[in-house]
């Protein structure tokens, strides 16, 4: 939360605190949100709190369906965009509904708020090529830093995994023998997920020269770790991400979360259906998965405008 946000939260009426309060541990508690999650939603209902107080409301029984409407006009008239209204949306849904539940107001006003959807625009992914030499770009290190350089690259590519997972695996997470990764997803919902030959010789690497040589008695069981021996930070795998596309020739601009987009696109285009792919990334929905069928559809348009004669 930053400070602003903060300060807004600390100068609301104590009824709208309260419930605020209330709200923020029902998501930490009986959603079992991240901490991620429940920081954006917590965010976006300060400030829709914030909204309701200046127009006069002082208890949680003032909000109303006109409030919501003229907190996301306001948003959209200071520029937010359909992704960022569809959210503030999303969220004021998620409290309203909740008010309800709890017996704070006796209707759940947000029901009929409409919100855009956001548009879904095609990720950048690596060509083949373009990955390879991404997560080959670290291969023949020997120091700590860059063996572990290596496997963040190739655990990212090989599973697509998200960086929260990525950093979240423990020893224990690794099974070699069957090269499987036990991750911890979205929503606390395990799945396991396969990795290959190339990502397994990384592994071992690490663990047998890389992890030892950084691990302190603070350590812990995570499998990834940082020069002082804690966990590694996210922001230190983005860094890491960032380097080595940047090294690859012709490479577009992405970060870790354009490794996981390029780990689904190449394993469709390699002939695995949808439901599989979903699996894989530990997707809740399947419409969430088939954005990477149009990535591939997008990808056969540009071959074949390319190499067709009457293209």
């Amino acid at each position: 939360m930053t400070a602003r946000t903060a300060d807004a939260r600390a100068a609301l009426p104590p009824a709208l605190a309260e419930a605020l309060a209330g709200y923020e541990e029902h998501l930490r508690t009986q959603r079992d949100l991240s901490e991620h999650t429940v920081r954006g939603y917590v965010g976006d209902t300060v400030w829709l709190l914030d909204h309701l107080a200046r127009r006069g409301g002082m208890r949680v029984d003032d909000l109303d369906l006109a409030t919501l409407r003229s907190w996301l006009a306001q948003g959209r008239a200071r520029g937010a965009g359909r992704a960022t209204t569809a959210r503030r949306a999303a969220a004021a849904r998620s409290l309203t509904g909740w008010l309800r539940r709890a017996g704070l107001t006796p209707d759940d006003v947000g029901q009929r708020l409409v919100s855009p959807k956001a548009r879904r625009t095609l990720p950048d992914v690596l060509a083949p090529d373009q990955a390879r030499n991404v997560v080959e770009s670290a291969a023949g290190a020997e120091e700590p830093v860059g063996l572990r350089h290596a496997v963040v690259l190739e655990l990212l590519y090989a599973s697509g995994l998200r960086v929260s997972e990525l950093v979240g695996l423990d020893v224990d997470d690794v099974d070699r023998g069957r090269r499987l990764l036990r991750v911890l997803g979205k929503g606390r919902k395990e799945r396991s997920v396969p990795y290959g030959a190339p990502a397994e010789r990384a592994l071992d690497a690490w663990l047998i020269r890389g992890r030892p040589a950084l691990a302190i008695d603070r350590s812990g069981p995570a499998l990834l770790l940082g020069l002082r021996g804690g966990r590694l930070d996210a922001r230190e795998v983005r860094r890491t991400v960032h380097a080595a596309v940047a090294a690859a020739p012709g490479a577009p601009d992405i970060g870790p979360h354009g490794l996981r987009h390029s780990a689904a696109t190449h394993v469709l285009e390699g002939g695995a259906d949808l439901r599989s792919v979903q699996e894989l990334l530990g997707h809740a929905s399947l419409a969430t998965t088939q954005i990477y069928t149009h990535v591939t559809v997008e990808r056969l348009r540009a071959v074949h405008a390319q190499a067709h004669p009457r293209a």
